[in-house]
């Protein structure tokens, strides 16, 4: 049975959520299909484009993905649409679906009576809750890609799952370890011997794309709050010890983003081990699994649980 995606979303206990879809039997998402010899490897650029086109249409913020064979992971942040004008928000949602005929008269500043008025904000209620919607993003996200796909393989029917899989990422801690979870998939798959070498990840424009739009690193108030070069440092080191000669090798010279966070080497390494796509609905300490499960609604979560920093 599968939860209700209220129960898996609650943007007052954290505007981080790691997002996965995967394609349905044998479809095809990207790279060289060994059954058939064919090559999809184009349409990692087609997700890719997809992603960010989207983000500057809704609030939410691309802080991490990996396009891989079969599957995509997207880590997200989700801002408030509040500050945007009763017509940023219509040119925004127009830039996706046809507006109504009354909206398009708003926004020529043609006059419009009471009752007019009336449901053109109630269109812009609507559609502001859509642009910080993570469900909207991601079927606008798949719909677009399945239906590009199915004309390529001139096929009909469902090209993903039915559903994308959902996780709240409800501290730092979390989010970095997502975020480096995600970043190293490649390097995971052997598909990448390198960072840099890794395509259609996050972590491969963070370095060789300085205009990058993904949700940036530093003092920012709406940035991710460490140094991208701790960052870049943080995943690196993971990747070299996640190798079957040197298993549980911790380096003596830590990135000092360890520090910063309390985490103890080993204890990084075991989160980052644990760490799975798709069992656990949310990623955090004890207590704020709790709490997320009192704001969705839940009695339980299948929860990755991380031990609270000291102090």
């Amino acid at each position: 049975m599968t939860t209700p995606r209220k129960q898996q979303i609650s943007l007052d206990d954290t505007p981080y959520y790691h997002l996965v879809s995967r394609c349905v039997r044998r479809a095809f998402l990207c790279g060289l299909d060994n059954f058939t010899g064919q090559s999809f490897e184009h349409r990692r650029q087609w997700i890719v484009d997809r992603i960010k086109f989207l983000s500057d249409i809704f609030s939410i913020g691309i802080c991490s993905y990996a396009i891989m064979s079969n599957h995509y992971h997207i880590v997200v942040k989700v801002d408030s649409t509040n500050c945007w004008s009763d017509k940023q928000v219509l040119y925004h949602w127009a830039s996706l679906h046809r507006l109504p005929t009354l909206c398009n008269r708003f926004l020529k500043d043609e006059p419009l009576g009471k009752a007019e008025l009336l449901y053109v904000k109630d269109r812009i209620t609507l559609y502001k809750q859509r642009l910080m919607d993570i469900s909207w993003f991601m079927r606008e996200l798949n719909q677009f890609i399945a239906e590009r796909a199915n004309q390529e393989d001139h096929v009909k029917g469902h090209f993903w799952e039915a559903r994308f899989k959902s996780q709240a990422l409800l501290d730092e801690r979390a989010l970095l370890t997502c975020m480096a979870y995600v970043d190293l998939n490649p390097i995971r798959a052997a598909m990448a011997k390198t960072l840099e070498s890794s395509d259609y990840t996050s972590i491969q424009e963070r370095i060789l794309n300085k205009d990058s739009k993904l949700v940036s690193f530093g003092k920012d108030e709406k940035a991710i709050q460490y140094t991208l070069s701790d960052y870049l440092d943080l995943v690196d080191m993971t990747g070299r010890v996640i190798r079957e000669d040197k298993s549980g090798y911790i380096p003596e010279k830590l990135p000092s983003i360890l520090e910063r966070l309390n985490l103890p080497p080993d204890s990084w390494l075991d989160e980052f081990k644990q760490f799975k796509s798709s069992d656990y609905t949310a990623i955090g300490t004890v207590d704020q699994i709790k709490r997320f499960c009192i704001s969705v609604g839940k009695h339980w979560a299948l929860g990755m649980k991380l031990t609270p920093n000291p102090g």
